[in-house]
């Protein structure tokens, strides 16, 4: 059991929780969200105890242990298996302890707890865990030192994965991970046998994981039933519920107010006009939930060019000659093409992207390119290499240099920068700011191709929204790389897997591709490895279906949840007969709803699957 209680904790002048209560019973899982800068991560160290509220206090069920990702990933000579074997210490002290001591009786006692504690299976599990986070066998074996610093933190969420904690925190467990990781985490935490607290900006993840929501809002915390959709749902039907309240106090106001002005001077009406005053005076005002400003991204439009963009014959492209990375392609790239690159870190989509981009350039083969053709490219290095002293203005403006300073302004307005965040030292940015000034930065002379390499790891789940809007309005073509389910299931139109150095076209949907990962089956590419633009129904006509489908879900979703929380209130002992008898007419209305619901779903699922078929 994890219970927070008015809670209130300030940094640096700011106060992030104040007053903040929440209670999370042993086994629910729970998902945190909230904007960027919140306070979210600073809550989970303050529950780990790595820092100290300023008042109230949080209790941890006696004996639970907590487990979180470290921030610094491991290195050294240690393998991946070591270093997460390692994690379960108390079956490493055991192993030390057998291979030391010559008591028999000491011995024997070793051995019944390492049985108990599944010891010998240890490893078996360890080398699945890191398996499903991309980890082959021989990878497993190489010293942590030999990987990149996302590889090792995929090790870290291994080792913090195989010592099943009775509290387990993460924090943003995606952001190193690629599609297929991301996929497997997502199965393995549905089942995680204990309590889970995550912050994550993965709608999928948080759609698919989490049976409650706690939202941290303007430093309170509110518990929602349900993953993320009904959340929303339900926190927006709060707002207009609020605001109907406040609407109708301040109603009542006005017509007290009115009487008090009209006869205070009446002496026959005085007494009455005073008691109204009273009335206006204890009157609490109606607290109105406000949702912050949305968002928005607007990518400039750009000319008209004729298709193909890029088209390549036979291409080969690698970084050491006659080694190449990708062999065999046969690619076509045209105007309002949406497409999402499969395949597992390290099969050459990031080179595939610079490829695309011009950035390498071909061993082998042909390949023709618009002469007019302006590309943009996002990849996450670029957000590190801003200037930290320098502002957002001057970035943009160093790009424009013929542009008025109003223009670089308005440029930058169309990204969420307002007049002075434009110019704030980018050291002094988040880095979802940051992110938006690198896409205002690679959008700045009107590109008729954007290419996206994981865009997403530094947005909160409002602007994630905003990109996905913006890409769809786009009238250009894109290529995306990204470990965001639900922002490729909004936008792309058209898959290529990358795998085996080649690039195919795959012709399955995303869910295709996810039951293939997480059955560890080799996903099928198409007949035909040349790549041509998909036929009618369009992006944009399917769009609607796959909302309806969305939505339908969505419903049953949070009618099914209505449905759990009756069930368990009837499991109560402390109800009235009259309470009973309620609840029993409201469970039989909640199961015919659910019934209907399911009904619009599968028709909703269908009627998308049908249209897409003949794509």
């Amino acid at each position: 059991m994890l219970t927070i209680a008015d809670l209130t904790y300030r940094i640096a002048g700011r106060t992030l929780l104040e007053g903040a209560s929440a209670r999370i019973p042993d086994g629910w899982k729970v998902g945190l969200v909230g904007r960027n800068g919140t306070g979210k991560s600073t809550l989970l160290n303050l529950i780990r105890g790595e820092l100290s509220a300023d008042a109230g206090s949080i209790e941890v069920s006696g004996g639970d242990r907590i487990g979180m990702v470290e921030q610094e990933a491991p290195g050294g000579d240690q393998t991946p298996i070591e270093h997460v074997l390692s994690a379960d210490t108390e079956r490493a002290a055991l192993l030390a302890e057998e291979s030391a001591t010559s008591d028999a009786e000491r011995l024997a006692q070793i051995h019944d707890r390492l049985t108990v504690i599944g010891a010998h299976a240890a490893p078996a599990r360890a080398a699945a865990i890191l398996a499903g986070l991309g980890f082959n066998e021989a990878m497993q074996r190489r010293p942590l030192s030999s990987y990149s610093g996302g590889w090792r933190m995929r090790v870290a969420l291994s080792a913090v994965l195989f010592s099943e904690p009775e509290l387990l925190l993460l924090d943003e467990p995606t952001n190193h991970l690629d599609l297929e990781a991301t996929a497997w985490l997502e199965d393995y935490l549905r089942s995680y046998p204990h309590t889970l607290l995550i912050v994550s900006h993965d709608r999928s993840l948080l759609n698919a994981v989490p049976d409650h929501i706690l939202h941290l809002d303007r430093t309170t915390l509110t518990l929602y039933a349900g993953g993320y959709d009904a959340f929303e749902e339900r926190r927006a039907l709060r707002m207009a519920q609020s605001k109907a309240e406040a609407a109708k106090q301040e109603a009542r106001r006005a017509h007290l107010q009115a009487f008090v002005d009209r006869f205070r001077a009446k002496a026959t009406k005085a007494r009455q006009a005073q008691s109204r005053l009273k009335m206006i005076a204890k009157m609490k005002p109606v607290a109105v939930l406000e949702d912050e400003a949305a968002l928005t991204f607007d990518f400039p439009e750009p000319p008209e060019l004729r298709p193909p963009l890029i088209s390549i014959e036979k291409g080969s492209v690698g970084y050491e000659p006659g080694r190449p990375v990708l062999r065999d392609l046969d690619l076509r790239l045209d105007p309002d093409d949406r497409i999402a690159l499969l395949g597992a870190n390290g099969n050459g989509k990031s080179t595939l992207a610079k490829l695309l981009a011009g950035r390498m350039t071909l061993e082998g083969g042909h390949q023709h390119r618009s002469p007019k053709l302006g590309i943009g490219f996002f990849a996450q290095h670029q957000i590190e290499d801003l200037s930290p002293e320098e502002t957002p203005f001057d970035h943009l403006a160093r790009l424009m240099p013929k542009a008025l300073p109003t223009a670089v302004r308005a440029r930058l307005g169309r990204f969420g920068f307002s007049q002075d965040k434009a110019f704030v030292p980018v050291k002094s940015l988040s880095g979802g700011e940051r992110a938006r000034l690198n896409f205002a930065l690679i959008t700045h002379d009107a590109p008729s191709l954007l290419i996206f390499d994981e865009p997403t790891n530094h947005l909160d789940i409002d602007s994630r929204a905003a990109l996905a809007t913006a890409i769809n309005e786009f009238p250009g073509a894109v290529i995306l790389i990204s470990h965001d389910w639900y922002l490729l299931e909004l936008t792309a139109d058209r898959l290529w897997l990358v795998a085996n150095g080649r690039v195919t076209p795959y012709d399955g949907d995303l869910e295709t591709y996810r039951y293939a990962m997480l059955n560890k089956q080799r996903p099928a590419p198409g007949r035909d490895k040349t790549v041509t633009p998909s036929p009618a129904p369009s992006r944009k006509k399917l769009e609607p279906m796959r909302r309806a489908a969305r939505d339908a879900e969505a419903r049953l979703q949070r009618i099914a949840s209505d449905r759990s929380f009756v069930e368990s209130r009837l499991a109560s002992a402390n109800l009235t007969a009259a309470e009973r008898v309620e609840l029993m007419h409201r469970h039989a209305e909640l199961t015919k709803l659910v019934s209907a619901a399911e009904k619009a779903w599968l028709e909703a699922a269908e009627a998308l699957e049908s249209a897409a078929a003949f794509r």
